[in-house]
């Protein structure tokens, strides 16, 4: 039986800050590799029996997920959740949706895995004990008393796995040292392989009131482009419940099979540093980097020449517009840090300077008192919605490629060096045409000039108006 993948890409991400945003997490980044961590998620399933997999999102970042799947061919059903409502709603949603009653793999978006051929094969042991009805989570082998992740402790030898004795909350230091030197325990890494209607059917027995809310929030399924939308009522009223306590910890038929790929949830900078490549002095470096007499540390520039000199065990992170320094034991706090800018009303926690659209970006280069200046870039074929502003004009100089403009009633075309003028209250759009990305620089000038003073009337990603 072929295996569908459903891909948990929820979450903000706020411990992995500033790099990290709420509008754009960690999932959609490239923080260990090439690939976007959604994409490396998806990418190492080649090899495996598979069916297109279903991701599950917000309707926040919707667009990261269709795009970036797309970039790599392996674009699939795409749910999104109105609301958050954790794991076992969603796996729900999944497992109702799926067709001809499949296994569903359950991975997190925002996982590395460093060895994939043994990721593959603990899969390939755990599909015969999925068929014939077993709730399968993947224990991690660990490798050090971590006190940072839940356990599983193992019971009696099933097939190629252990039936679960218990599962265990994070312990302290001194527990976890016992469980490691046990050999019994496996950390808990989210991952699960089961049938879609076993899963269905454990649901009604534990915890029937989701799965009745999830079944009522699938009965008239509405498709809009790449996304499937539930029934936003009806999901909003379903509670907020994980896998393992609506399910996997009142079950009689959970086993675990244990897996030693390499595995990492990237919890924090530290958890990165952990498993990135080091220099001789046990330092990793990301961008323009310079260190001197320094050792074991995390140095990352987004924009910029970062010098250290004399440090040992720090993290620094350099973005466009915030940086943060902290002691390698620390960076669990980074979090307090978003929560004090998200009390302030600060943009900080939510967004970077480069703000990411199903268009393309735009990158805020600049402002002050009436004026702000943007650097825009159009991906080729994309459009920006048909558009006017109570508050702002706009001026926009072309700086590469071509521009398709419509101010008012006239359409026309713009090339390098060429501008145009967009007064208060007029009606507009703009379209690449060509081949190329285009960038262009966009100056408002205004009263008022955020975000929310849009006014859409036409929108090819169904936005709201």
């Amino acid at each position: 039986m072929s295996i569908c993948p459903v891909i948990m890409a929820g979450g903000s991400g706020t411990r992995l800050w500033p790099l990290s945003r709420a509008a754009h997490p960690k999932q959609f980044l490239k923080l260990h590799g090439e690939d976007t961590m959604l994409q490396a998620t998806v990418k190492r399933l080649s090899g495996l029996d598979i069916q297109a997999s279903i991701t599950i999102c917000n309707e926040e970042h919707r667009f990261f997920v269709a795009e970036q799947l797309r970039e790599i061919d392996k674009l699939g059903p795409i749910i999104l959740e109105p609301v958050g409502r954790n794991t076992a709603p969603a796996i729900a949603l999944a497992a109702l949706t799926a067709k001809d009653d499949p296994l569903l793999l359950v991975l997190a978006a925002d996982h590395v895995i460093q060895d994939e051929d043994a990721f593959r094969e603990a899969v390939i042991r755990a599909i015969p004990l999925a068929e014939v009805g077993k709730l399968v989570t993947f224990g991690i082998v660990p490798s050090a008393p971590h006190t940072g992740y839940g356990y599983i402790k193992r019971g009696k030898d099933i097939g190629e796995g252990f039936e679960v004795d218990a599962f265990v909350e994070k312990p302290s230091s001194d527990v976890a040292q016992d469980y490691f030197s046990s050999g019994d325990y496996y950390w808990n890494s989210g991952m699960f392989l089961f049938r879609a209607s076993k899963y269905l059917e454990e649901l009604k027995q534990f915890r029937p009131d989701i799965l009745e809310q999830c079944q009522s929030s699938v009965k008239d399924v509405k498709t809009d482009l790449d996304f499937l939308r539930v029934d936003k009522d009806m999901f909003e009223s379903c509670s907020a419940e994980s896998v393992d306590y609506a399910v996997m910890e009142k079950t009689s038929h959970a086993v675990v099979v244990p897996m030693d790929a390499g595995w990492s949830d990237i919890g924090s900078w530290s958890s990165l540093w952990d498993i990135s490549s080091k220099d001789c002095n046990g330092n990793t470096t990301h961008g323009d980097v310079m260190l001197q007499n320094s050792n074991n540390s995390y140095v990352r520039s987004e924009d910029k020449l970062v010098a250290a000199i004399g440090i040992d065990d720090l993290v620094i992170v350099s973005t466009k517009d915030a940086l943060m320094v902290a002691h390698k034991d620390s960076v669990q706090d980074v979090k307090m840090v978003t929560e004090s800018l998200k009390i302030q009303a600060r943009s900080e926690w939510q967004l970077s300077r480069e703000v990411f659209r199903p268009w393309g970006k735009y990158d805020s280069i600049d402002s002050g008192e009436r004026y702000q200046a943007k650097r825009i870039t159009v991906k080729p074929g994309a459009k920006l919605s048909v558009q006017m502003h109570h508050h702002r004009a706009e001026h926009w100089v072309v700086v590469s490629g071509a521009a398709r403009v419509t101010n008012g009633d006239k359409t026309f075309l713009l090339s390098e060096n060429e501008s145009t003028y967009i007064p208060v209250g007029v009606v507009h759009a703009l379209e690449n045409p060509g081949k190329i990305e285009l960038e262009l620089i966009e100056v408002q000038t205004g009263s008022y000039l955020s975000e929310d003073d849009i006014v859409r009337f036409e929108d090819r990603y169904g936005r709201d108006a």
